[in-house]
């Protein structure tokens, strides 16, 4: 690491005009973030045409600092409206939701906040000191490795987004079957289409979770309220700020989040979904609480939202140095650098030490941002749950309607998300998790075509997926995280059972 340029992309990141552009970015990230379906994706692409005539660091603090924001912003919804405003903030809803219920709405989002900060900043220093480093253990992650990888996100989802973990896993597995919707990929060959001609392309997971957890929410509510005769808000909304010393309490979340974020984040084309559900799936497991988590436990707020941002991060990483994306918005971030006439990957760092420097130094100070400025925000966000329902649901469908549009100019995904909104109704009633569906979609597709592509690679040997050792030790956590609930209940039996028999 040049010292020397780094002093100097600090100096350039500071100047009044470049911290304009990093504080504009980060609203805007937030804004973007926060609307389900209106990702950090089509923010930044909206964003792009006015960054031509902007030079190139300008524009590129702009977009970053964007991203950086919407990594946050998507807990906003997540926590108000049981809404998550993207794929990353699904994990969110399980404790943020009900701490908002039980008027901790201000609180849930401070936690969310301050996480979301940690996180950011911790996987940024990590690109700062250890980017060349990662980036070629990176290299080393294969077909069986991601297979696991996806196996282990789900397995910890249907361990804790349900009450009822075969509830959980069936509706996982009706997740992974509608991913396998549209034409296959190593074939071509259309499946599971039923002769519609809009199911060619697959079923969007935007609309489907807009559906499932948004619209389902406001069937259920409505439908309670009706029943009640009552169409207003009746619940105290707490609007306290979370002191630091509260988060503190959460150090040892935060920091193995935040860590698994990081690692998770910098393996290319895996996200923060993944990330969010397994440092949830560790938050749980390595609680002595466990039974607090899902209705209103602060560690499952922090840990999805650490673990989320640090692998927003991460992500950058396999970007800037090795020129693969992380994840789908720094894939637009990656197409924004070549328009500039920037081509990132192992030259950056020695050709543009002073770009790469000035990038890592504009998400750091955007999530620093984040941290300050959202503390004064989260009482306006929390206030919004004074409304009356009457008002709330309305505009929660208006944004359920345009997030659902926006993903492909197309009615068809309106009426998708509609569908999904009676059926993720349905679940709620009859305890479902519409959490293991949604990331079953998200998931699926990723793990098929893995999986096949492994077996394509070792001519059919399934037996490689164990041989390779770091396969087999995710294959391993896997097992361990459907078995923990069945051994920590037999665990505990056999604890009283010895205290019994002591006394």
């Amino acid at each position: 690491m040049d010292f020397g340029f780094l002093v100097e992309a600090f100096k350039l990141i500071i100047e009044p005009s470049n911290l304009i552009l990093i504080i504009a970015g980060m609203m805007m990230g937030v804004f973007f973030g926060a609307l389900p379906g209106i990702s950090s994706s089509m923010g930044i692409v909206l964003m792009i045409p006015f960054t031509y005539y902007m030079g190139i660091i300008p524009s590129i603090i702009l977009l970053v600092a964007l991203y950086a924001g919407s990594a946050y912003g998507g807990s906003i919804t997540a926590i108000l409206f049981n809404t998550p405003g993207t794929p990353a903030a699904v994990a969110t809803t399980f404790d943020g939701y009900p701490m908002a219920q039980k008027g901790k709405a201000g609180k849930a989002l401070g936690l969310a906040m301050s996480a979301s900060a940690f996180g950011s900043i911790f996987s940024i220093i990590i690109m700062l000191f250890l980017a060349p480093f990662l980036s070629k253990v990176a290299l080393k992650i294969q077909s069986a490795e991601y297979f696991a990888l996806t196996l282990l996100g789900i397995a910890c989802i249907s361990s804790v987004g349900s009450k009822n973990i075969v509830k959980a896993l069936i509706t996982g597995c009706f997740g992974i079957i509608i991913a396998m919707v549209g034409l296959d990929p190593m074939t071509g060959v259309s499946r599971l289409t039923f002769g519609q001609i809009n199911f060619l392309s697959g079923v969007e997971f935007i609309p489907v979770m807009i559906g499932s957890f948004a619209m389902a929410e406001v069937f259920k509510q409505v439908i309670s309220m009706k029943d009640k005769e009552d169409m207003d808000s009746t619940n105290k909304i707490s609007l306290e700020l979370l002191k630091l010393k509260e988060l503190l309490k959460h150090k040892g979340v935060l920091l193995k989040s935040s860590l698994i974020g990081t690692v998770i984040g910098i393996l290319p084309g895996t996200g923060g979904s993944i990330a969010s559900i397994v440092s949830y799936g560790e938050a749980v497991r390595s609680s002595k609480n466990s039974e607090e988590f899902g209705k209103g436990a602060e560690a499952g707020v922090v840990a999805p939202e650490a673990a989320n941002n640090a692998a927003a991060g991460g992500a950058m990483i396999p970007t800037l140095v090795l020129g693969i994306p992380g994840s789908p918005t720094t894939a637009i971030i990656l197409a924004a650098l070549i328009l500039q006439g920037l081509q990132p990957g192992p030259q950056l760092m020695s050709e543009q030490p002073l770009m790469l420097y000035a990038i890592f130094f504009s998400m750091l100070i955007a999530s620093v941002v984040v941290f300050v400025g959202a503390r004064v925000a989260v009482k306006a966000f929390a206030a919004i749950l004074k409304l009356p329902y009457s008002i709330l649901a309305p505009m929660i469908v208006m944004f359920s309607i345009i997030g659902s549009y926006a993903i492909a100019n197309d009615m068809f995904q309106i009426w998708i998300m509609i569908g999904f909104g009676v059926f993720g109704y349905f679940m709620k009633k009859y305890e479902f998790s519409p959490a293991s569906l949604v990331l079953g979609l998200v998931l699926g597709r990723m793990m098929e075509e893995n999986f096949r592509r492994q077996l394509l690679l070792t001519e059919g040997d399934y037996l490689s997926f164990l041989t390779r050792p770091i396969s087999l030790i995710i294959l391993l956590f896997v097992v361990s995280t459907l078995l923990y609930p069945y051994i920590s209940k037999v665990l505990k039996l056999s604890n009283r059972f010895t205290k019994r028999k002591a006394a």
